[in-house]
């Protein structure tokens, strides 16, 4: 009898945890990391949803997933992909943000997500990227493609192509804003959207749209909202993007930064708006609790003898080093340079003439070379006795 009761009452607990878990979660969700605590073991996380992925940015190391490399449809988590190719292009000059595109009636006619662009219809760049990022705007998104590439066909043959360059492996485009009501085989992994997110929001200006919560476009006379609710509960929240449809479930691509470390989450298939938001946030927040970038800046090296050079010395460099470590362990890391006691001429500017090691408690993290700061040329047999005659006559 004593055992019956006390399993009751072990279950009541178990009950009352979850509604207050699903009460926390579903109002107040996105606090501090705190919530977290340091050391919590992955598997315990409890993700509701089907895959999930968490990647810092600046190295890309992978820092948790759950079943990342299975193929699901990503629904408007595909728009990364449309508005990565339309920076790029902007990069090569193919469009600026204040050029004004005119909407196709192929534009005009699609569905889901939108902000009302009549065939015909123009507006800036800018305030389309802006109505992609914030509002996930359908027409905006084939009006950028088709300025890019032509149509939006080609655009799709490119989205493809790119997602093979950047090792993509499960990714397959078959439109530019993920709508599948008509697709066969339009599917990306939570790698995947984790890797092309990785690759947008090293440009900049994607994250200052990603990271309204309210905007205009038509001059103020149409409001956008961010469909990403993160950015105005989550602390250091930067973007990025969300997705959903009936067959995708809820998706989303949620970055953000806090003490110099930047986090891409992925998360696919939530059953709802709030798990897929309370899962981003959870798992944000885990890898802040448990994970910091260690960082070696740039900077001088050494100054090396040269032998047989022009000059008698030569100025090495380094460059940056970046590693993930584990929340404290920062310190621990230790920097080994490796210089020769001369090189010998000639030397090139960029020439490698050492290296740092980077260890954590005996076990590598990386390495980074060192080289020379400009180049040094070999001294002629004219130049080398004009050395020694000077160097005889002065002592």
């Amino acid at each position: 009898m004593k055992g019956t009761v006390f399993s009751m009452r072990q279950r009541i607990k178990k009950i009352i945890a979850v509604i207050v878990t699903a009460l926390l979660f579903g109002t107040a969700v996105f606090q501090s990391a705190a919530s977290a605590p340091q050391g919590t073991a992955v598997p315990e996380l409890g993700l509701d949803c089907a895959s999930a992925i968490l990647m810092e940015a600046s190295t890309g190391k992978v820092l948790y997933e759950k079943n990342a490399d299975e193929a699901l449809p990503p629904a408007s988590v595909t728009k990364i992909m449309t508005l990565l190719l339309v920076m790029e292009a902007m990069e090569r000059g193919v469009l600026g943000l204040d050029t004004v595109l005119t909407t196709s009636t192929r534009a005009s006619k699609m569905g889901g997500s939108q902000i009302y662009l009549k065939e015909g219809e123009q507006m800036r760049a800018e305030d389309l990227i802006k109505s992609v990022v914030i509002a996930s705007a359908n027409y905006a998104a084939v009006v950028l493609a088709e300025a890019v590439s032509g149509s939006e066909e080609a655009f799709v043959a490119e989205m493809n192509r790119r997602a093979a360059e950047l090792g993509m492996k499960t990714a397959h485009f078959e439109n530019t804003n993920g709508l599948d009501d008509t697709v066969t085989d339009h599917v990306l992994s939570a790698r995947d959207i984790a890797i092309m997110s990785r690759e947008l929001i090293k440009h900049k200006k994607i994250l200052e749209f990603s990271s309204t919560w309210m905007d205009t476009v038509r001059d103020g006379a149409f409001g956008l909202t961010n469909t990403n609710r993160l950015i105005r509960f989550y602390r250091g929240a930067t973007g990025l993007k969300t997705g959903s449809t009936s067959k995708a479930k809820f998706c989303m691509s949620a970055t953000a930064e806090r003490d110099g470390m930047s986090l891409i989450a992925v998360i696919m298939a939530a059953p709802t708006r709030d798990a897929r938001n309370s899962a981003a946030a959870s798992l944000l927040d885990w890898g802040f609790a448990n994970y910091s970038v260690y960082t070696y800046p740039a900077g001088d090296a050494a100054e090396l003898a040269v032998t047989g050079g022009v000059i008698n010395t030569l100025h090495a460099v380094h460059g940056d080093f970046t590693a993930v470590v584990k929340k404290g362990d920062e310190k621990k890391v230790a920097a080994t340079p490796s210089l020769p006691e001369s090189v010998a001429a000639p030397v090139k500017e960029g020439d490698v003439v050492g290296g740092i090691d980077f260890t954590l408690d005996g076990s590598s993290l990386g390495n980074i070379p060192i080289t020379a700061a400009h180049g040094v040329e070999k001294i002629s047999f004219g130049g080398l006795l004009g050395r020694m005659l000077r160097r005889f006559f002065l002592t």
